[in-house]
């Protein structure tokens, strides 16, 4: 059986012109963390010793991208003493210019994350900034870190605390969801850049791991007390910097409206279970708007020609740093006919009436690795659950999203 469906963020009131006008803004699953994350202070190490040095400070565990959990729904956090032995005492105990000139390649440095503060615990404060810090580590056991990184996991486990499986974990509560997507989208990208794109020497991590250096030195073979070796030259050293930062891949994810309003386009691949349909979607391109995105992607795996589009709203991806950019098309009236010859990459596409696709937001709902749910009639409609962004688009059409949009 599936893990019990997570609540959506939910956002605090809002009795702005823009909300009476266009309505209350929709928050997504893995959106509405409760952490500020204060990114001005990433390059401050002050504030960052200070912070990782403070009593209330939490730490995430991530083990090959699987977080330390209570169960499937809520995080666990440990103290600073179960991380020192891995990290140190003071691993921001230097500047990024020290840390790039004692920079050694043959030696694994585990990546701290600084996540944010939680405002509404405001034990610790660094100037103006008050609230309980947050940090995620990657405990995967490799390199020079292996032993130390095991032994870490080891009593992690010991204690009662699992790693529960990363890959698609969409049963954590919404504010763990939201701290889970950070950690995990940024050790992702930290563990897939150890070389640089500009010259393929290493990198290292910098500024609390949101950003990586190619230094212009190497401690690697160099006997205690020597000077660092030079490496090779690199383009990210000169002119405007253009180091490594974390990226995030734009993805459009549509639901596509028949002209006449009375019927969804939904689409499935080869591994969707059966009569389990979705919303289409597809990579935003360089050079191209989201609504020529959504034209194009509904377009060439459909065959269907959409007019309108309307952008409802977005929700982070982890896996491994999408945003998924929702949206609201209407096919126009020639070109409704479905063809999926284009590209193969569906298997099937129909168009299924409003109250077929009630009918399976009612007794079809399940993730992708879960069965049917009590009381689904087999054969017809299953659909993602409410913590996909392609279930609230269907779900913002079957309640007139089309008509309450105002005109301008």
């Amino acid at each position: 059986m599936g893990h019990p469906t997570p609540d959506l963020p939910v956002l605090a009131e809002d009795n702005s012109m823009l909300s009476r006008r266009f309505g209350r803004e929709v928050a997504n699953y893995f959106s509405g963390s409760p952490l500020n994350r204060i990114s001005f202070l990433r390059t401050d190490y002050g504030f960052l010793r200070a912070a990782f040095a403070h009593p209330s400070a939490s730490f995430l565990l991530l083990d090959n991208l699987s977080p330390s959990a209570k169960d499937y729904a809520n995080l666990s956090y440990v103290t600073r003493d179960i991380v020192v032995p891995l990290t140190g005492e003071e691993p921001f105990k230097t500047s990024e210019e020290e840390q790039l000139k004692s920079f050694n390649s043959a030696i694994t440095q585990p990546v701290v994350l600084f996540l944010g503060i939680d405002e509404k615990d405001p034990d610790f404060q660094y100037r103006d900034y008050k609230g309980k810090p947050y940090f995620a580590v990657d405990v995967t056991p490799k390199g020079t870190i292996e032993t130390k990184a095991k032994s870490i996991v080891d009593i992690v486990k010991a204690s009662g605390v699992s790693f529960v499986d990363g890959r698609r974990l969409l049963s954590l509560k919404a504010p763990d969801a939201a701290i889970y997507a950070e950690a995990r989208a940024l050790l992702d990208w930290n563990s897939r850049n150890p070389f640089c794109g500009g010259c393929g020497q290493r990198t290292t991590s910098i500024n609390a791991g949101w950003k990586r250096a190619c230094p212009p030195t190497d401690l690697a073979g160099v006997p205690e007390g020597g000077a660092p070796k030079e490496r090779e030259d690199c383009p990210t050293r000169h002119g405007i910097s253009n180091l490594c930062f974390p990226r995030t891949d734009p993805t459009v994810i549509m639901a596509i409206v028949s002209a006449d309003g009375t019927k969804i386009l939904l689409g499935r691949n080869k591994r969707f279970p059966p009569n389990w349909f979705s919303t289409l979607a597809g990579f935003l391109e360089p050079g191209e708007s989201i609504e020529e995105a959504v034209r194009r992607e509904t377009w060439e795996e459909s065959g269907v020609t959409v007019g309108r589009v309307v952008i409802h709203s977005s929700q982070p991806w982890p896996f491994p740093a999408n945003l998924m950019i929702g949206a609201i098309g209407q096919a126009t009236p020639d070109g409704e006919t479905i063809h999926l010859g284009h590209d193969e990459e569906l298997t099937d596409a129909r168009w299924f009436s409003f109250d077929e696709v009630r009918e399976g937001i009612k007794f079809g709902i399940s993730g992708l690795g879960e069965p049917a749910p009590a009381g689904y009639r087999e054969g017809a409609l299953r659909l993602p659950p409410q913590t996909a962004i392609a279930h609230q688009l269907i779900l913002a059409v079957l309640k007139g999203y089309l008509e309450a949009v105002p005109k301008i």
